[in-house]
């Protein structure tokens, strides 16, 4: 085990032009890639690496058009968010307008899967 962090240790200290030669080296000694060591080994090194990109959470639904089916639109979008006839039908003519904000992606997925059934048109965002 010691002789592992000690190897860790001195890979620690590579550049990464250093590091992407080890990976190099290590692709044609074995015929695999190396690509994921590659990352691993880059950040250890440069010290100051991108942040990785983090998935998305929260999504807004965005209601782009009814898709001349108002009615049925109106109709999905009340019960999706609870609002009178007044209201929905004023938010399915002002599109694109947010149907809900700041829900879970399998929730937005829901809500657009409802929408587009009913003939209209939705954006996550």
């Amino acid at each position: 085990m010691a002789d592992i962090e000690k190897l860790v240790e001195e890979l620690s200290k590579l550049t990464v032009l250093e590091a992407a030669d080890l990976a190099k080296a290590l692709e044609e000694k074995w015929g695999v890639s190396a690509a994921a060591a590659v990352a691993v080994a880059a950040p250890a090194a440069g010290g100051a690496a991108a942040p990785a990109a983090e998935e998305q959470t929260e999504f807004d639904v965005i209601l782009t058009g009814d898709g001349g089916n108002k009615i049925a639109v109106i109709k999905e979008v009340r019960a999706i968010t609870a609002l009178g006839l007044t209201e929905a039908k004023a938010l399915v003519e002002s599109a694109p307008k947010a149907i809900k904000e700041g829900v879970s992606k399998a929730e937005a997925e829901d809500i657009k899967a409802k929408i587009v059934a009913a003939g209209g048109t939705v954006d996550l965002k």
